[in-house]
């Protein structure tokens, strides 16, 4: 009995295991290149950021006097902090800011975003760059521009109020320096937000507002129903961006001290009272200690935010 059986043809062609542990040697030669290039930015990073926070770490859980010299005291500078109430108060200012602030820059950039959007003309590229321009300031050169238009001797609003007979309020004031320095910031960074939110609205797909627009829905419609719920994500980027900005308020009322007539104290924000501990009194600890626990409450605040607005941020 014969079977009908066919050789099996031997092709000669044998299969490449794959090298084990470490990928081929193009990759291995590509993962060296890479930590080439990025070695020297890792270096720098390292050097310039990393190693002084630890440095200034190191300095705040220390407390340096004249008769007991350096002592090591764990965190009784951060204790003296939460406890101090000029970084207190500081902090409640700052907070304030943030409380009226940041719905000013919120609404200014969203409304700028959304005209932009509906804009197709040469207009829209001029309109969008004149916002954003402020933002490409120095923030040293916009406050003493601005200091320079408050002031009642030299600015121009003395000689405007007057053509109407008027007298010019004094933006300098204590009691008009808050507003002031709210009208700085929201001049400066509102451009900057704006063109993040106009991003995110670019990158919307079109067929959806024709969608919107075929069922009967106005631009009004559009905008607060459609494209503002679309863009929730980057409204929320755009909030946490602020609200670390806020409370590292620093330059502007910096610059503006010389001006003010001493409606600015040194420690008007968290940021300058660490600052004149520091370089006027060379409470360097503390100082340090001050500067950390912003920052403790900074990461704090941003953590519980992104928390509760996980889902519209897009996290879980």
């Amino acid at each position: 009995m014969s079977s009908n059986t066919l050789p099996v043809a031997k092709t000669g062609i044998r299969r490449r295991s794959a090298p084990l542990g470490g990928g081929s040697r193009i990759d291995r030669k590509r993962q060296r290149w890479g930590w080439f290039f990025v070695a020297p930015f890792a270096l720098i990073f390292i050097g310039f950021l990393i190693v002084p926070l630890l440095y200034a770490f190191w300095m705040s859980l220390q407390t340096s006097t004249l008769a007991t010299g350096t002592q090591f005291t764990w965190f009784a500078n951060y204790v003296k902090a939460f406890t101090d109430p000029i970084f207190l108060e500081g902090l409640g200012r700052v907070a304030a800011f943030a409380f009226i602030m940041i719905p000013i820059q919120m609404l200014v950039a969203l409304v700028a975003a959304l005209v932009l959007d509906n804009l197709t003309s040469w207009l829209s590229k001029f309109s969008r760059l004149m916002i954003f321009v402020p933002y490409a300031i120095p923030v040293v050169i916009g406050a003493l521009m601005w200091g320079f238009l408050y002031s009642p001797r030299f600015g121009p609003a003395t000689d405007i109020f007057a053509l109407f007979g008027m007298t010019a309020p004094d933006f300098l004031a204590q009691s008009a320096i808050f507003g002031s320095l709210i009208n700085i910031v929201t001049w400066q960074w509102s451009g900057y937000y704006m063109i993040i939110i106009y991003s995110a609205l670019r990158g919307v797909d079109p067929s959806i507002y024709e969608a919107a627009r075929i069922d009967g829905a106005n631009g009004w419609q559009t905008a607060t129903r459609i494209k503002v719920p679309m863009i929730s994500s980057s409204m929320v980027m755009v909030l946490i961006f602020a609200l670390i900005g806020t409370l590292q308020f620093f330059t502007e009322p910096q610059v503006l001290r010389s001006v003010a007539q001493g409606a600015i104290p040194v420690s008007y924000t968290p940021n300058m009272y660490a600052y004149t501990l520091a370089f006027s009194y060379s409470q360097f600890n503390y100082a340090s200690a001050i500067a950390f626990s912003l920052g403790i409450i900074v990461f704090i605040g941003s953590y519980i935010f992104l928390f509760f607005t996980r889902k519209q941020s897009g996290l879980k």
